[in-house]
């Protein structure tokens, strides 16, 4: 333990290609960057693997005692949004504002919390424009023919020591075109000169907008410094992206980038990369139609964040099951508060979920133990050993963003065109009256009625509760 009180944890550090034992540049903080979403259309399924990751590891170290200083960027001048906007006809400012409301919808129906601050690309070109004149100064950036700024990549010696690809490899990833007014196939755009008709800023090389590359190294500056404890983001950033982030950050600044590098898995479609082409895209919106915020949460918490994940329809019918089981065991239980994390922690269940947690975040153990207090409470149900069991589990899951509804809420939710909670309660009603009036026959056809419309019903001696199946 440090002397801030923030308990040491492992992490797998990208860079080294090893788990490393965290250590912060100042005792007790972490300046964590992330990198955000270009904004030209709704968030998919894969976006959410990454938020959700680095949204519980953020919880978890705050819990922990880390004084977290969260930072995930917003793309909102690109490429991408330029030509989206063009073929709607609408301003490129209008579609990312559009789409940043939609982005951070989505985010809060996943219980997904807001970073400390989401800096946006335009309103740091002074930024940018800095770094590059201070990249040209060093001799790192060149104006080539066609007024674009490129880094010269044969200067930084460092460059693809995050991936380790060789010079073959890096030749094989460059965009090569063949009027290219590069040095070297290698080199990347800073700044891209404006064509006829596109939205532009003023700056010492012509009218132009950034590069992509360049736009999170100024923002991570602006926000954090020159030196970042952990740069995390999704899986597939690592190269070009963040190899060229290090190649401008560290030939501008002269220091170490990022001590630390996090990347999410990848996530697949029924083992195949996700695609419009394949007809196998889905956007948040299109899940969150047919299953609850929660499950779709606990399908991507409940694997390591590093592993890939599968995503289909059985295995989000697993993770609903699986989320049923603990909220049929907390059931009863709504008005028990969470247990007090110090006292959670001196647990022998919390020992054993923040040793799991504390070794680069496996969520895969620490989930398992929380299954563990389920069997306990479902053994020592309607007795004074279940309140405790439930505290602690409800402490458990805050950090990981699960458990912290009321279980009907969860349990008899209503996605897509599904029998209201309210007709369900009417024909509860119903059937309880049918049986005071020994009408067995319509009694059992009102359960064969809500049986077909996928509602579970459980009878006990102080009456009829239900969920969804």
């Amino acid at each position: 333990m440090s002397k801030s009180n923030a308990v040491d944890f492992s992490l797998y550090n990208t860079l080294s290609g090893k788990k490393e034992v965290f250590k912060p540049l100042v005792p007790g903080k972490i300046n964590m960057y992330v990198c955000g979403i270009t904004v030209y259309d709704y968030c998919h399924i894969g976006h959410a693997r990454v938020l959700i990751a680095f949204d519980f590891i953020t919880r978890y170290l705050r819990k922990q005692g880390w004084d977290v200083n969260y930072i995930r960027n917003v793309t909102d001048i690109d490429d991408k949004i330029l030509k989206r906007a063009n073929e709607n006809g609408e301003e490129f400012s209008a579609l990312a504002q559009r789409f940043t409301e939609a982005m951070v919808e989505d985010e809060t129906r996943l219980g997904i919390i807001r970073p400390n601050s989401e800096p946006r690309a335009t309103a740091h070109m002074d930024d940018i424009l800095a770094l590059i004149q201070a990249l040209e100064d060093k001799g790192y950036a060149y104006q080539a023919k066609n007024g674009d700024v490129y880094y010269r990549v044969a200067k930084f010696e460092g460059y693809g020591k995050l991936t380790n690809k060789n010079s073959e490899e890096l030749l094989a990833g460059a965009r090569i075109s063949v009027e290219d007014a590069k040095e070297d196939p290698r080199d990347f755009v800073l700044w891209k000169s404006a064509k006829e008709g596109e939205a532009y800023w003023e700056s010492p090389w012509g009218k132009g907008r950034p590069g992509w590359h360049i736009e999170c190294s100024a923002m991570s500056k602006a926000c954090l410094g020159e030196t970042l404890d952990i740069h995390g983001g999704g899986p597939d950033l690592p190269f070009p992206h963040h190899e060229n982030e290090i190649a401008q950050s560290e030939a501008a600044n002269g220091c170490q980038y990022a001590n630390y590098w996090m990347h999410a898995g990848a996530l697949r479609v029924d083992g195949e990369k996700m695609s419009k082409s394949l007809g196998n895209f889905f956007t948040i919106r299109d899940v969150l139609q047919n299953y609850h915020p929660e499950v779709v949460r606990f399908l991507l918490i409940n694997s390591h964040y590093r592993s890939p994940i599968n995503y289909s329809e059985e295995n989000l019918i697993e993770a609903k099951n699986g989320l049923e089981r603990f909220y049929n065991a907390l059931r009863g239980y709504d008005s028990v508060h969470a247990l007090d994390w110090a006292a959670a922690s001196q647990t022998t269940e919390g020992k054993k979920y923040i040793e799991a947690m504390n070794d680069d975040f496996n969520t895969s153990i620490a989930i398992a133990t929380m299954y563990e207090l389920v069997r306990e409470i479902n053994s020592a149900k309607d007795s004074a050993e279940a309140e405790p069991k439930v505290a602690l589990l409800k402490a458990l899951a805050e950090p990981l963003g699960i458990l912290q509804q009321a279980a009907d809420d969860v349990l008899q939710a209503a996605t897509g065109d599904e029998i209201s909670a309210e007709d369900v309660e009417a024909l509860i009603q119903a059937r309880q009256q049918a049986k005071l009036d020994k009408d067995w026959g319509k009694a059992d056809e009102i359960r064969e009625q809500l049986t077909a419309a996928n509602i579970i019903l459980e009878d006990s001696k102080e009456g009829t509760t239900w969920r969804r199946a």
